[in-house]
């Protein structure tokens, strides 16, 4: 954007005046005055067409035609001219009513933000979405490979639109024979009447049919973008982890918070990342007889891992090939687990301890896997969204419900997965913004050579905001990362009226006229091009809002921001920097400013004088010529 901006300018800067100087042909006196159009104006000369303004005070003399505007102008641009013209003077006499309106404005961006809602990304009709089937452990490939397929089969028979379907086991969300998936390819939106979110909430129909307490089945949307940043292709929009000591009081949260959702409309097909079903026997240490019998616990896992894996205790040498000597138990002691007690530990009181006094055996079902973070124990509980709706909303109520738990200090929730890339989106957008706003400050103050003049400009940014959250609320979508960039290209808009707006008040002030009467003109005669470039702008931006097929919600996003936020604050702003530009002179004029200017400029001269003085180290300059150098 960077580099189209500036080939623009070298554009607009070489080919536009010589276009401009060929195609544009000189009119003679006489086909002026029969259009009814002014004289030429000799350059450097300004020109009231006889409307006289005094200078010396702040009362308007001028007409709503008067400065060529309505000699020259269609009656429909006269119209537009007339109104602004009475808006602006209305508010010049009121302007601390603009300010208020302003605050107002820009105090509605919360509750209006709150309203909208953030998501990671906007809802695409990518006619691709996935259903996920995941069942109790042991469950066989033949068997799973039979549920998908008969899902499938329901699938082609009730959605319409469905173009094919692509049955996986084996793989998806777990890594085992009990689960699997279904990608399911729609036809062309332009070929088929129902939207991809209906057709999920179809297939959702369906799929609770086979859903049970063992078999659990979910849809999904798909997500290229979300699959090219890692997220991958399709899954849940929000995520919550908790991570602890206890697997079993880890696994009673997740499935606590797990129904809890279910009961809240908001989350669709929730679940979490916790597979028990895997048999096991797990050894439970008797820790107060271990300790008076002076046995470790490290001792009794040694003696059960040289029982059940073994243990290298020496290595052995046959010509070039070197081989472990591994300790373990025979093959007939390993089957029967009774057989632990054969063996023994020592005893740091002395003696040998059997493994039967301090060890007991117990049958439970564990997760196939453990998943861990910053060496704790994790899972994660995660949900899906509908269409347009609020993640920042739906992790807020996650979070709510994970508080309401009363977990003890050693368990931790975060977020995860979209939801994290979403906060992280957020933070970085906010630097960007704050970094903007410092830029722009930085450059305009170069330019205009003032301190004042750049905070006028930028306090017109945020009223765009309110402006552009409200288009974005009436269509019915979230704030998302490309409405979030739509954002930043409002700002560029906004500061380009504002500076046109100050920069010929600051000109026409420059010729002798006072401020009032400066402001009114300068802003009557920038309005004509700010509705130019601000209706090229919107007609420019309407395909996106309107287009369909692939990409189009993207489009959609940052297109229906920028039409309806700029189409809805232009009115506001073209009234507001007028009245800031007049507040802020006002305080500038004051005692304390003028105190603050004289010491900026003290300053300033002392860097100039020592910068000049640096530069001819030793050289003492005639009187005449150091008086001059001051005076310049």
């Amino acid at each position: 954007a960077a580099a189209a901006i500036a080939v623009s300018l070298i554009v607009s800067f070489t080919l536009t005046p010589m276009l401009a100087a060929r195609w544009i042909k000189k009119k003679k006196p006489v086909e002026r005055r029969s259009k009814g159009e002014p004289e030429a104006v000799e350059p450097g000369s300004w020109q009231s067409n006889g409307d006289e303004i005094d200078s010396g005070n702040e009362t308007d003399h001028s007409t709503p035609g008067s400065n060529g505007h309505e000699s020259k102008d269609g009656w429909f641009y006269q119209k537009i001219d007339g109104f602004y013209t009475f808006m602006l003077r209305l508010s010049m006499r009121y302007r601390w009513v603009v300010v208020l309106i302003c605050i107002a404005t820009v105090v509605s961006i919360y509750p209006l933000y709150k309203f909208v809602g953030m998501a990671f990304l906007p809802d695409e009709d990518e006619s691709l979405f996935q259903v996920n089937l995941r069942g109790p452990q042991g469950t066989s490939l033949s068997a799973t490979q039979s549920i998908l397929d008969r899902i499938a089969r329901d699938i082609r028979a009730e959605v319409p639109g469905v173009k094919n379907t692509l049955v996986l086991a084996g793989f998806g969300r777990g890594s085992g024979p009990n689960n699997g998936f279904i990608n399911v390819a729609l036809l062309p939106v332009s070929e088929r009447e129902k939207s991809q979110a209906d057709l999920i909430n179809q297939t959702r129909a369906i799929a609770r049919k086979y859903s049970s307490k063992d078999y659990q089945v979910s849809v999904s949307a798909s997500s290229s973008i979300a699959g090219s940043i890692g997220l991958g292709r399709g899954g849940s929009s929000v995520g919550l982890y908790i991570a602890g000591p206890d697997m079993d009081r880890l696994t009673e949260y997740a499935n606590t918070l797990v129904e809890r959702m279910k009961q809240d409309p908001i989350f669709r097909d929730p679940d979490n990342s916790v597979e028990i079903g895997t048999p096991e026997i797990r050894v439970v240490i008797d820790r107060t007889r271990a300790a008076d019998l002076g046995v470790r616990a490290g001792d009794v896992a040694q003696a059960l891992n040289i029982l059940s894996a073994g243990q290298i205790v020496s290595t052995y040498s046959e010509g070039s090939q070197q081989y472990d000597v591994v300790v373990r138990a025979d093959e007939p002691f390993r089957r029967d687990r009774t057989n632990f007690k054969y063996f023994s530990v020592a005893s740091s009181n002395g003696g040998i301890i059997g493994l039967e006094r301090v060890v007991k055996l117990e049958e439970a079902l564990a997760p196939s896997s453990i998943n861990r973070l910053n060496r704790q124990r994790q899972v994660t509980v995660s949900a899906g969204l509908p269409p347009n709706a609020s993640e920042s909303d739906a992790l807020a109520k996650i979070e709510q419900y994970a508080r309401e738990l009363q977990m003890p200090p050693q368990y931790v929730t975060g977020v995860t997965g979209q939801s994290k890339e979403l906060q992280k989106a957020y933070e970085s957008f906010m630097y960007a913004f704050l970094l903007s706003f410092v830029f722009m400050y930085l450059i305009l103050a170069a330019q205009f050579e003032s301190f004042i003049h750049p905070v006028t400009i930028l306090l017109t940014l945020p009223l765009a905001v309110p402006f552009a959250l409200l288009s974005t609320a009436l269509a019915g979508q979230t704030l998302n990362i490309f409405s979030a960039l739509g954002i930043l290209l409002l700002f560029g808009i906004v500061k380009k009226n504002a500076i046109l707006q100050i920069d010929h008040t600051n000109t026409l002030r420059a010729k002798g006229l006072n401020r009032y009467d400066a402001i009114i003109q300068a802003n009557r005669d920038r309005l004509r091009p700010i509705l130019m470039t601000t209706l090229a702008l919107v007609a420019g931006m309407i395909p996106l809002t309107l287009g369909t097929g692939a990409g189009a919600a993207t489009n959609r996003s940052i297109g229906i921001l920028v039409v309806g936020g700029q189409s809805l604050c232009l009115l506001l702003t073209l009234l507001a920097v007028p009245v800031f530009y007049s507040l802020f002179d006002d305080a500038s004029e004051s005692t304390i400013m003028r105190r603050i200017g004289g010491n900026l400029s003290a300053i300033r001269e002392s860097i100039f004088r020592s910068k000049r003085e640096s530069k001819s180290p030793g050289v003492s300059e005639p009187n005449g010529a150091a008086d001059a150098t001051q005076g310049n």
